[in-house]
């Protein structure tokens, strides 16, 4: 007998900034090698379509800022409390329609900046909040499938800094310096991996993700692939 496929829905648009059909089509192969069917879609209009998203067993998100209607978000809510997987990386998840406070609780953290270099400090177009940083993994990412195995690394690009809540198991982070001229005055330290379970649906997001070249970074792809498969819906049945 044939195992039949899971299926795999990704969803792109939004802001061109972040490249969401290059982003995305960098991960398609790496689902169809896991036994997913793909099915693509350029809006947010078929998370309306209640058979559609009864049958998806995991939605990969990659769109940035723009605005989502009513019987859409209540479509994704509704699929990711049935078992629906959901994940994403960077503002295709994290920075996704601003306006919506009930997407915000769903995914369980919201991007709120990525604080600015230095007065003074020159950046290639492009790259004016670009910064050196490292992500930490937590003692429970230590343990976890997504990220058990992996070691500190450190990147050169957006900074996330996140505001979210304690329902987020957070695999791991990054600080945010407490530097002379910010008008913060002690160290800041965001989610810059983290999942949550919503209903009988996982959701796992990742910070990092702001270009091509950071997706492709090793230990980046390696979390964003291994998300995948744990948040996909046979592995919350498991």
């Amino acid at each position: 007998m044939t195992t039949p496929k899971r299926s795999a829905l990704v969803v792109r648009g939004g802001w061109e900034g972040h490249s969401p059909v290059e982003a995305t089509e960098r991960f398609i192969p790496f689902l169809e090698r896991e036994g997913f069917a793909v099915r693509v879609e350029e809006s947010t209009a078929v998370y309306a379509d209640a058979e559609t998203m009864a049958a998806t067993d995991l939605v990969v998100q990659c769109v940035t800022m723009s605005q989502i209607e009513r019987e859409e978000l209540a479509g994704l809510q509704a699929a990711v409390v049935a078992g629906t997987g959901l994940t994403g990386w960077h503002g295709g998840i994290a920075d996704s329609f601003r306006a919506s406070s009930d997407y915000l609780q769903l995914v369980g953290g919201q991007f709120a900046t990525h604080p600015a270099v230095g007065p003074g400090e020159q950046r290639l177009e492009g790259e004016e909040n670009f910064r050196d940083y490292t992500v930490r993994f937590t003692d429970a990412g230590r343990r976890h499938p997504i990220t058990r195995g992996l070691e500190d690394f450190d990147l050169h690009t957006e900074q996330y800094w996140v505001l979210y809540d304690d329902l987020n198991d957070v695999l791991a982070s990054t600080t945010h310096p407490a530097e002379d001229w910010q008008p913060w005055h002690r160290p800041h330290t965001s989610p810059a991996v983290w999942t949550r379970e919503w209903g009988a649906g996982r959701i796992a997001v990742t910070t990092p993700g702001h270009s091509l070249d950071v997706l492709d970074h090793p230990s980046v792809r390696t979390i964003i692939e291994r998300g995948m498969l744990w948040a996909a819906r046979t592995a919350s049945a498991s």
